[in-house]
């Protein structure tokens, strides 16, 4: 069912729904992976890929940590990506060193056709020291050179991170312009997940996003879906809340029937993301709408002849009764309003095919705010 409702792709990865399985150290290899099929993205791993990380495993091991290691790593992930290869999309997060392992399992993940992730989470000492996990954040130079090498490969690469550990915004950025797909955001904060994160990263840059971080109910994930996330991640509570991914597949498709669109923003005025431009009114009034432009660096007049641009023969050009007689200037479609909906209904127009044309034109209005630097 959930292939039909979703249309997610990322170069050749094309999950079946947004709902994610986090690697967990020691824990999500592939014979613990065979218990989440339904989920969009497993994502297994951390796999160790060189001596130092292997060896830096076996200390981790011995005060107490789960950790994978092997004396044979390639061979490993060899057995692993094997194992998994029919279960669903498949990442496998990895940790090395030095540069010339990624590329070794790059090329092996590109063989298999999964994604390969980054670990520039890991914050354990012992990897810290070698320069890998959380390390590569505070070196973004090398995370860089890393990406654009490994992105020789062709493989669809993804970068776990760890947030408010440096700028999250700079870091997005370079990560983007390296040329990595995906970002995986720890959403960490002491007060727990910081899902304004998830927000700036999305103003700031194009990457495909994952969040993590406290997915531990749909409430957790639909405020990181409307925040600009393309999909979540689960780690924790997938070991101690059996059934949640099902759950989450459930309640997220529920929401793409009902809406057409799972992660539309909220409004600029409750605080959404920039995608949420393609809800605003015309700007004639002193509201958020002017600041979310300037971010976006939009004038008030571009913004208009965009909107209006854009919906020339389609269904939503005109909106009799509407406040400003087209829903190019209407709101979501969960927000309460009787002159859309009377509107919508005299057309003849569903609030799932509203809602495609809103995702477009957010797109459009995106397409042109990165266009323009």
């Amino acid at each position: 069912m959930t292939e039909k409702l979703f249309d997610i792709k990322v170069s050749y990865a094309s999950p079946k729904n947004p709902i994610a399985v986090a690697s967990m150290a020691g824990i999500t290899d592939s014979k613990f992976a065979s218990g989440f099929k339904n989920a969009g993205l497993i994502v297994l791993g951390g796999y160790n890929l060189d001596k130092p990380t292997n060896d830096a495993a076996r200390k981790e091991i011995e005060r107490g940590r789960t950790e994978f290691f092997s004396d044979a790593p390639v061979e490993f992930l060899r057995s692993e990506l094997e194992a998994a290869k029919d279960f669903t999309t498949i990442a496998v997060n990895v940790r090395a060193a030095s540069l010339a392992p990624y590329i070794e399992a790059a090329n092996l993940a590109k063989e298999f056709n999964v994604i390969l992730e980054i670990n520039a989470h890991c914050r354990q000492p012992e990897m810290v020291e070698l320069g890998a996990g959380e390390a590569l954040l505070r070196d973004i130079p090398r995370l860089c050179e890393y990406i654009r090498e490994i992105k020789k490969t062709g493989v669809v690469l993804s970068v776990k991170i760890r947030a408010n550990v440096v700028n999250d915004t700079d870091l997005a950025k370079a990560i983007e312009k390296a040329g990595a797909d995906i970002i995986h955001i720890d959403a960490m904060h002491p007060d727990g997940a910081d899902i304004g994160v998830i927000k700036r990263i999305r103003n700031a840059t194009n990457l495909f996003i994952i969040g993590n971080n406290s997915v531990v109910d749909f409430e957790v994930a639909k405020e990181m879906f409307s925040h600009g996330a393309d999909m979540v991640s689960a780690a924790r509570a997938v070991r101690t809340q059996p059934g949640i991914i099902n759950n989450l597949i459930f309640e997220v498709s529920s929401l793409q029937s009902m809406t057409g669109w799972y992660n539309a923003p909220k409004h600029i005025c409750g605080g959404g993301d920039l995608r949420a431009l393609a809800f605003c009114c015309l700007p004639v009034k002193a509201c958020a709408l002017h600041g979310a432009l300037k971010q976006a660096g939009i004038s008030a007049e571009e913004f208009m002849k965009i909107k209006t641009d854009f919906v020339k023969n389609t269904p939503i050009e005109y909106g009799e009764g509407t406040c400003f007689g087209s829903m190019a200037w209407c709101c979501k479609i969960t927000k309460p309003c009787f002159l859309r909906d009377s509107a919508l209904e005299s057309i003849g127009l569903s609030d799932v095919e509203y809602m495609r044309i809103k995702k477009r034109l957010s797109e459009h209005i995106m397409k042109r705010r990165f266009n323009k630097g």
